[in-house]
């Protein structure tokens, strides 16, 4: 019996491919839709966390003021270099503490410039933040310690300065600031927040101090901990400490934050898994659609097909067989849609993750789940009208011009 209304079904189909087929468009738009905006979200939300990660394992970074980034507020005092040192003879559960200050300048070779950032750090900045050296040298724990004026620059950096050629051995200028390039930093590409990683200039702290700032402040700490260390314990005992060298009491509130990177990347993560259960589900109501399309063309081919119903019923069909058949259509309409979106979905995904950069993550439980969805749609808009024609009576349906 569901063989024969199956070839029911797919006979009907074929005498009416139009119509079949913009029945089926609200179920390809609605499953098209809910398996893009999933697999893209994925894909941003594995992003997020492998350039979080990328930014060094176990990272937390200390910032004066309550908000993230340098410079935060004018009434919280910036770090010193004594700061730093606290926390390497204080808190041992580290791998490196490194410090950084930024500033924007003009890089200048010959009649080249070009508008940067410059960041002012010490020689355990780079493995701290998984920056490697493509080319040349970092600078070393002596000349941080006395300030000599030399430079790392980024893959950017070099571009515009240089082109293709090896920076090593040159002298740039940063403002008034003239240093030699000992390295080039390996390319790291745009950030989770769209920027250039690759836009810098790393310079010895001391040297930054003295020569661009022209004052010792810190802007930022960052630490990194040991592997199997508890950050949060850690992050305990930097909050003790520099509560104790910036002399506040038991009621003041802290006048700086420690930032946990796990807890960023599990923020931002959290973010787009929302942002995409919510486009997925504004992309639902598009299959709910195409549910009401296919219930409204199943009654207007009940009405359509009302004789030939009634003479099935009148040499003996039986209403479930006559349900089947219907039922069958629209499950078969609702199928190939889903089928169809599928395949657009999945062609879509891969295309929009190479324009947007995004990895390509395949989510198959839900592109299981929307073909379901749309084969119960299928079936649950499918029923009434199937209904409608299984209790015809035979010989009204035969009397119907």
């Amino acid at each position: 019996m569901l063989s024969n209304a199956l070839l029911l079904a797919w006979r009907e189909l074929r005498r009416n491919v139009l119509r079949s087929f913009l029945t089926m468009l609200g179920i390809i738009i609605g499953v098209a839709a809910v398996i893009t905006l999933v697999t893209l979200g994925d894909g941003a939300t594995r992003q997020v966390t492998e350039q979080i990660a990328s930014l060094g394992s176990n990272l937390m970074m200390i910032t004066p003021g309550k908000r993230m980034g340098p410079g935060q507020s004018s009434s919280a005092p910036s770090f010193k270099l004594a700061d730093i040192e606290a926390i390497q003879s204080e808190i041992p559960s580290f791998n490196a503490v490194a410090p950084m200050s930024s500033s924007s300048v003009t890089v200048i070779l010959g009649n080249e410039n070009w508008a940067t950032s410059v960041y002012g750090t010490t020689e355990q900045y780079f493995p701290l933040s998984n920056r490697r050296i493509k080319e040349g040298r970092a600078f070393t724990s002596s000349e941080s310690r006395t300030g000599t004026a030399v430079c790392v620059i980024g893959e950017t950096v070099r571009q515009k300065l240089f082109g293709q050629q090896s920076p090593i051995g040159n002298r740039i200028r940063l403002t008034k600031l003239s240093c030699e390039v000992i390295g080039l930093l390996e390319a790291k590409g745009q950030s989770t927040m769209g920027t250039d990683q690759d836009d810098i200039v790393v310079i010895p702290v001391r040297t930054f101090q003295r020569r661009v700032a022209g004052s010792d402040d810190v802007s930022m700490i960052q630490v990194s901990v040991k592997d199997g260390i508890s950050t949060e314990r850690v992050k305990q005992q930097i909050t003790r400490l520099m509560r104790a060298r910036r002399h506040l009491s038991s009621n003041q509130d802290d006048n700086f934050n420690v930032m946990d990177m796990k807890e960023i990347a599990k923020m931002l993560s959290g973010t787009t898994q929302m942002m995409t259960a919510l486009l997925g589900a504004v992309a639902t109501v598009s299959l709910l659609v195409g549910g009401i399309g296919i219930m409204n063309i199943m009654l207007v081919s009940v009405t359509e097909r009302t004789r030939e119903i009634g003479t099935r019923l009148a040499i003996g069909a039986l209403e479930r067989e006559v349900l089947l058949q219907f039922l069958v259509e629209a499950v078969v309409l609702s199928s190939f849609g889903g089928l169809i979106g599928i395949a657009l979905a999945l062609a879509a995904s891969a295309s929009l993750a190479g324009l947007l950069k995004v990895p390509f993550v395949l989510n198959a439980p839900i592109v299981l789940i929307a073909f379901l969805f749309s084969a119960a749609v299928g079936v649950i808009f499918g029923y009434f009208p199937a209904r409608k024609a299984a209790r015809l009576n035979p010989i009204e349906a035969l009397r119907h011009e």
